[in-house]
């Protein structure tokens, strides 16, 4: 067979379009660059496994746990038209470059790009940590194979996230709600988010006094705090611990009737300064950013959600703005060094950067070095003033950020002088009092002239120093005192997460990659276990449901030690150093005296489903998880305090709203006093005779009849079947008549709804007659609202009241005009963003059936559930509707009609 002829061409895969235009511009000709759209294949779901291997070893994972874990791959069904295409470009190449991203995730998709189009022509593996022309000519002398161990690393990760959610799963869906799932590390996740409300709850506030004053000397003036009183340390918010126990010894703890005393018997004490200290003051810029603290960062400062940050900086990093956004390490390559120098001299002067250049290492658990910090783009750096019309308004925040902190990491540090004053007097009734006052000039800025690292809330009652600068003062100088005043304080709970700080102890603790955080946070918003009040975490009840029962079935798979070690070990796989089958032979089967995953699965024995779904309030309200959310119920009998009846199991519901650490025992109590009934009898319906009563359900008040059970008499009365031998059936139970219910209207509730209202409600749909065709016309209450029905033609009427009032020739009126589509009043939309660079129509928020929504007027996205309107940007808004029409309409399977039997005509 002759061989294929040379074409000169030379292929080029990597992952996303946007990434192929960059690189294209610095490739040259020859060159032919293609995106996969990330990874083209992965693993099924079991029920779309062909039949044969349904029964095998391979039907529950879609991975095949008797032969070495092997994964049964398939190649998604939206990208075999892609497949498709880069085997037709393939085919024209002389080469093959795969160039996607250096971590395990792009290492994972060259080579599921080299498994299925199996290239008969060289194959080379390029990689590069920034989209610049100088970046792709280096990584073209640096070509290599595909890296066998980081793939391995990489399916031992895939396929133990699919055995810890397959296996755990269920156990949720049985004992908690359907459709929960449990996640390798989205579980730890959960679990640090309820930990720490649950520390929240059991808080108990101390409460400590202390005291303020104005001081004026010669020089200036100042504000001092209470420090000590006789020699003795003032109790501070630190004393205490969260049962509100003074825990510090030898300390003053003041309430308020002490230091009021103090406060009168100082107002005209003589004041004098005890000591003067000062010491040098120096300050180290913070290391480059990695993934990790980039998403703090934007979050404190930009108030980014994480999985904003990273969309917006895989923006920058594909247009070639910023290096690769997905890294552990903090380092920068010499050429970056130079640039940031070069750049802070220039822009600052030389007497701001430090004589050698400054080298960080990553400090994180479990950091990998593999890739660079995150920077500016290049061997020398573009400010942010040379790119602001090339960016969006987020990308354009985001690079100024990440230049600022780089260019700042090679700056000198901050230098000045932080001087303390002690200063007292003695009290009217012998109390000897002394204040204190901080205070830190700078006397060079150095780095703080570019960039100050942001901070996340802490615990605790101290003022900065920074930036005050006190009066120049010596030893025994008089000091004047005014405005000395008691102030009391309260120790503060431990400040709930927040996307910034959960990252930040994700990362301290070693749980999890940094790449994945964005999309973990993410996610156990969209499953509903935790949810957003302002940047503030809050966990939900069925999280507490969910990791209770984690922590008492399968505490190892929540800990975070456990979970830490497992990230290392995955670290082992990738550097070679372990193979991941007979490391995911271990996690699953077991060894020895550890048991694996299916061991605890298979011996879990019984779990109290109650029990997991409850949490004690008081002595007699108790919290419950139920199937429609969270409710309380009381286990004492209580008076129904309007209408005196005794109630035995009252209920009442928890407002969505109420954070958990909120559900206080007076708060709960206040709920069951205020609850409205769940159920009230109205009477009994003089047609049936079956009781009709009015209750609170999930989706609002409704009305209902209560259809009594057959008696053993009626039951007996029964037809009786007989097989064909002769002998009678087992008598069958009778088919449980459905009851009629009925929503109440706007204006009805549980307590004021009548009998005859309920009837009359539980009598709709209402024929009103039929058209001159004979169709039937009806009225009815709907979810949007009362409306007429006529077959598939629907129409909005008034009001609820017209229900019972409307005749049929005004509904024949009303189906005589033309069917208005949208005529209700109009609501203002939630936000507004200005024009859409693509359809020029203008881009708004709002609200839907299903939630908030952005639109154009002729694209449509829902708002992700992990994003609040307050943080909704234009660009974010701007990007969401493009990637929607980037994907095109949804495609409905349509249901084919067999086309009809023509008839055979007879010949003539």
């Amino acid at each position: 067979m002759p061989s294929k002829a040379k074409t000169g061409k030379k292929l080029v895969i990597v992952e996303s379009p946007a990434k192929s235009k960059t690189i294209a511009k610095y490739l040259g000709e020859g060159f032919i660059v293609e995106a996969s759209i990330g990874h083209i294949r992965d693993l099924p779901q079991p029920s779309e496994l062909p039949a044969e291997l349904k029964k095998t070893s391979v039907g529950k994972f879609a991975v095949d746990i008797d032969h070495d874990f092997k994964p049964y791959y398939v190649v998604s069904p939206d990208k075999k038209k892609k497949v498709t295409e880069l085997k037709a470009a393939l085919k024209d190449a002389d080469e093959l470059y795969l160039a996607t991203d250096g971590d395990r995730e792009g290492e994972a998709i060259a080579w599921h790009l080299l498994e299925v189009l199996k290239p008969k022509v060289p194959v080379y593996r390029m990689t590069f940590g920034e989209i610049t022309k100088e970046a792709i000519q280096r990584a073209m002398g640096n070509l290599r194979d595909v890296d066998q161990d980081l793939v391995d690393a990489q399916e031992t990760r895939r396929v133990l996230d699919r055995l810890y959610g397959y296996e755990i799963s269920p156990v949720l869906w049985r004992k908690v709600a359907r459709g929960l799932s449990a996640g390798r590390v989205q579980s730890v996740v959960t679990r640090m988010v309820v930990d720490r409300e649950r520390e929240r709850m059991a808080f108990k506030a101390a409460s400590y006094w202390d005291l303020t004053g104005q001081f004026g000397a010669d020089s200036g003036s100042f504000k001092a705090k209470l420090a000590a009183v006789d020699g003795a340390k003032v109790a501070s918010g630190r004393d205490f611990n969260d049962n509100g126990e003074l825990t510090a010894k030898n300390v003053a703890h003041l309430n308020e009737e002490l230091a009021t005393s103090l406060a009168a018997g100082l107002q005209n004490a003589d004041f004098r300064v005890r000591s003067v200290d000062t010491k040098p003051y120096t300050r180290r810029p913070a290391a480059p950013f990695t993934t990790s603290t980039l998403q703090q960062e934007a979050g404190r400062k930009l108030r980014f959600s994480s999985k904003s940050t990273m969309q917006v900086a895989q923006r920058l990093y594909e247009n070639g703005y910023i290096t690769y956004m997905r890294t552990d390490s903090s380092a920068l390559s010499d050429e970056a060094v130079t640039a940031a120098r070069r750049q802070a001299s220039e822009l600052y002067g030389p007497e701001y950067i430090p004589q050698s250049p400054r080298v960080y290492s990553n400090k994180a658990a479990n950091a990998q070095e593999a890739h660079e910090a995150i920077r500016p783009a290049g061997d020398s750096f573009r400010t942010p003033a040379q790119v602001a019309k090339q960016l969006s308004g987020d990308e354009f925040r985001l690079y100024e950020l990440i230049w600022k902190r780089t260019v700042a990491s090679q700056m000198g540090d901050a230098k000045g002088s932080t001087a303390t004053i002690r200063l007292g007097a003695v009290a009217t009734d012998g109390r000897d009092a002394e204040f204190s006052a901080s205070g830190t000039v700078i006397t060079f800025p150095g780095f703080l002239a570019a960039y100050e690292e942001g901070k996340d809330e802490t615990r605790g009652d101290d003022e900065s120093d920074e930036a005050r600068r006190l009066p120049n003062v010596a030893k025994d100088d008089s000091l004047t005192a005014s405005e000395i005043q008691a102030v009391g304080h309260e120790t503060s709970p431990p400040p709930r997460y927040t996307e910034a700080s959960l990252t930040a102890e994700l990362e301290k603790k070693g749980i999890g990659r940094p790449s994945t955080y964005a999309s973990t946070i993410s996610t156990i918003q969209d499953r509903g276990y935790v949810r957003k009040q302002g940047s503030a975490l809050v966990p939900s009840w069925i999280a507490f449901s969910v990791i209770r029962l984690l922590e008492q079935h399968f505490s190892d798979y929540v800990d975070y030690e456990f979970t830490a070690d497992m990230e290392g070990d995955l670290d082992k796989i990738a550097n070679g150093q372990e193979a991941g089958a007979s490391w995911l032979r271990h996690f699953y089967f077991g060894e020895d005296s550890d048991p694996g995953l299916l061991s605890i699965v298979n011996n879990l024995g019984e779990i109290d489903a109650r029990e997991i779904n409850s949490i004690p309030i008081t002595d007699d309200i108790t919290l419950r998880v139920g199937k429609f959310g969270p409710y309380l119920e009381s286990s004492a009998a209580v008076v129904d305090p309007k209408t005196g009846e005794i109630v035995e199991s009252a209920r009442a519901n928890v407002p969505e709203d109420l954070a958990p650490d909120e559900l206080t025992a007076a708060k709960a109590i206040e709920l069951m006093e205020t609850a409205a009934p769940e159920e009230r009898v109205l009477g009994a319906d003089p047609h049936t005779g079956h009781t009709v009563v009015a209750k609170n359900g999930r989706y609002g008040a409704y009305v209902t009849e209560i259809i009594p059970e057959m008696t053993d008499e009626e039951l007996a009365k029964q037809p009786v079947e007989y097989y064909k031998n002769g002998k009678p059936k087992p008598a069958k139970k009778p088919v449980k008549a459905k009851p009629r219910t009925g929503s109440l209207f706007k204006s009805m509730t549980v307590e004021s709804v009548t009998l005859d209202e309920a009837l009359q409600l539980m009598s709709l749909p209402r024929a009103l007659g039929e058209d001159a065709e004979g169709n039937l016309i009806t009225v009815q209450n709907g979810r949007f609202g009362p409306y007429l029905k006529k077959g598939t033609d629907s129409r909005s009427i008034g009001s609820e009241e017209e229900i019972f009032t409307i005749t049929l020739e005004q509904a024949l009126e009303i189906y005589s005009q033309p069917k208005q589509r949208g005529a209700r009043a109009a609501v203002p939309p939630l936000a507004e963003f200005g024009p859409d660079p693509v359809s020029e129509k203008n881009i708004v928020v709002k609200e839907g059936r299903f939630g908030p929504y952005i639109t154009d007027g002729i694209t449509n996205i829902t708002v992700p559930r992990a994003t609040s309107l307050e943080e909704l940007t234009r660009e974010q808004a701007v990007e969401l509707l493009a990637e929607k029409r980037a994907k095109g309409p949804v495609k409905r399977t349509a249901t084919r009609k067999a086309p009809a039997k023509k008839k055979a005509t007879a010949k003539k």
